[in-house]
């Protein structure tokens, strides 16, 4: 289970990302945030922005029509 828990879902580009940044600014090196989107840009934005920023992409998976992403702060 994460740290934290961020829900996305019924935003639009680029909400999922500011949600997220935001998240990781509020957890310590090492811990991890799940955000739950349901924009399908987010199935390449999030593993992009992660990458980016050299926070580690845990898990990715999908229910139904959520996209759930679980990183974990660099």
């Amino acid at each position: 289970m994460a740290d934290k828990t961020v829900d996305a879902r019924n935003l639009q580009c680029p909400m999922p990302v500011l949600k997220i940044a935001q998240a990781m600014n509020e957890v310590s090196t090492g811990q991890t945030v799940e955000l739950i989107a349901t924009d399908r840009g987010s199935l390449s934005d999030i593993p992009a922005w992660a990458k980016d920023m050299g926070h580690s992409l845990k898990e990715q998976f999908e229910t139904g029509d959520e996209f759930h992403y679980v990183l974990e702060k660099a």
